[in-house]
């Protein structure tokens, strides 16, 4: 049975998925999950294969969600995504970006805001 955690973060990716869907994107794979990092939500734009990171805050005590994607995510991150296209090799030459999904609670309901472009690695 998932944790209490585990649920929010179910739920919030799903908002974002519906969110992105909504703005044009298709969902590749939701999850994507090695011991080296994860990817939450992996989407394509066009020609592009987009890896989005989704960050939810309930509360103005936590901080920004923004805030929480930092270079050791971004490392973990990249480590997943090299395992995905070992995984993919026909998504090998695609364009890719790294968007993020930031969520925050406003009252009774989420503010979404897309980040195009979030970080840029160095590969």
């Amino acid at each position: 049975m998932p944790s209490p955690s585990q649920t929010f973060g179910h739920e919030m990716e799903a908002l974002a998925a519906r969110f992105l869907q909504s703005h044009g994107y298709r969902i590749v794979e939701r999850g994507f999950r090695r011991r080296v990092g994860e990817l939450d939500l992996i989407a394509q734009e066009g020609e592009t294969l987009v890896f989005c990171e989704v960050k939810a805050r309930r509360g103005g005590g936590e901080g920004s969600p923004g805030e929480a994607i930092g270079a050791r995510k971004q490392t973990r991150m990249l480590r997943a995504v090299r395992y995905y296209l070992q995984d993919h090799p026909e998504w090998e030459d695609s364009a890719m970006r790294f968007d993020a999904v930031l969520l925050q609670k406003d009252g009774a309901y989420w503010r979404i805001e897309l980040v195009r472009d979030a970080f840029r690695p160095g590969w």
